[in-house]
């Protein structure tokens, strides 16, 4: 059952935020960009505004300026109005290039640059009117459209408060030159834009953070979709399970593979079991190849006893060793002493079986140190059975 819209009062997280990104849903505003747009297209009037009212002043009066041979032959009429036409149709160009700069980069500022063409892609399922229905009248285009409504209301009040209060002048300016009628119609055009542009910057201002807001409510998650997106990302737990179980029973095969190759195993005599490795060409102490508990340590104790493998019970150095030492790694340095003492005898006893040295004494207590000893009973002597 999907999630009501109660259901979603969690904050979106970074992944949500990011695939709405990818899908071209950012918090922009337009009134920014319209406050934007109208206040760089004022400010580069003003700024050109001795340039461009000379420019006009020629224009129109080139414009006005005929002759016997304009007024005689049409098609001379055309080729002023053509003269006319591509300065004004430059300017607007240019004026056009640089609104659209100044659009793209307020969007740029607000929202980021985001390309993607999914908003652009046919989608079918908008062609059905009841969902286009329900778009349309969505609480959030209603909440636009009363925005913009109230907004064309404040610039109208504002421009059509302005114009009456300016109406005098506008009326003086008929009985003055051209020229100076020009400029002083400017000057009051240009202050009325500024009025409509400080009504704009406000809009602005209160537009940014209440669209930042409707986006992050717009992405709110439920409960279930934050589980779910958790376990997109970093995987079902059953799957983990599974895959971690699997690991450990390839280390395990490998590691029982190891212990036919061992020189000792060292027992506890039934709750641990440690393999132990010694090349002396190769390594500078005993290794530790593989290591077990319960049943796992039995079955180190018959896949060593199948091998050939001799097997010593020392309770004490079978549990710190368990305890402290890695996989194939050599074993602690601490227990440098009491392996030796192991190793030795095993290789004496091996040498009497094979009939090239007298039979050894019997080993004596295995000193290990009682803080590696994770039970830290007293040193139990070790008897160790021939392989």
């Amino acid at each position: 059952m999907a999630d009501s819209a109660q259901d979603k009062h969690l904050p979106p997280t970074a992944r949500r935020l990011q695939k709405a990104r990818e899908e071209g849903q950012v918090a922009r505003s337009r009134d920014l960009g319209h406050f934007a747009v109208v206040a760089a297209g004022l400010a580069l009037l003003m700024a050109a505004a001795p340039s461009l009212a000379q420019w006009l002043r020629d224009l129109l009066g080139a414009g006005l300026r005929f002759d016997v041979r304009t007024v005689a032959t049409p098609a001379a009429m055309l080729d002023r109005l053509g003269q006319l036409f591509m300065p004004a149709l430059l300017l607007s160009l240019g004026l056009g290039s640089a609104m659209a700069v100044v659009a793209l980069a307020t969007a740029i500022l607000s929202g980021g640059w985001v390309f993607t063409l999914k908003p652009v892609m046919p989608n079918f399922g908008k062609l059905n009117p009841l969902a286009g229905l329900g778009r349309i009248v969505s609480k959030a285009q209603i909440g636009e459209m009363l925005k913009a409504v109230l907004l064309a209301l404040l610039l109208g009040s504002v421009g059509a408060a302005y114009l009456w209060a300016h109406l005098q002048d506008f009326a003086l300016t008929q009985s003055v030159g051209l020229p100076a009628a020009f400029v002083a119609a400017s000057d009051r055009i240009v202050s009325g834009l500024w009025l409509l542009v400080l009504v704009l910057a406000a809009f602005a201002l209160v537009d940014v953070p209440l669209q930042r807001f409707l986006h992050t409510s717009r992405l709110k998650m439920s409960v279930q979709e934050v589980k779910e997106e958790h376990k997109q990302q970093e995987g079902s737990p059953e799957v983990k399970g599974r895959i971690r179980q699997r690991m450990r029973e390839v280390a395990r095969r490998r590691m029982l593979a190891a212990v036919p190759g061992a020189d000792l195993v060292v027992m506890n005599p039934t709750h641990y079991a440690v393999a132990l490795k010694y090349d002396d060409g190769r390594d500078g102490a005993p290794r530790l190849v593989a290591k077990g508990a319960d049943l796992l340590a039995l079955k180190i104790r018959d896949i060593a006893r199948e091998s050939k493998v001799p097997v010593l019970q020392a309770p004490p150095l079978a549990r710190a060793l368990y305890a402290h030492g890695e996989l194939d790694r050599e074993i602690p340095y601490a227990l440098y002493s009491a392996v030796a003492q192991v190793l030795a005898h095993v290789f004496q006893l091996r040498a009497a079986l094979a009939g090239r040295a007298p039979w050894p004494a019997d080993l004596p207590v295995i000193p290990v140190p009682p803080e590696l000893d994770p039970h830290n009973p007293k040193a139990q002597p070790a008897t160790a059975e021939p392989a």
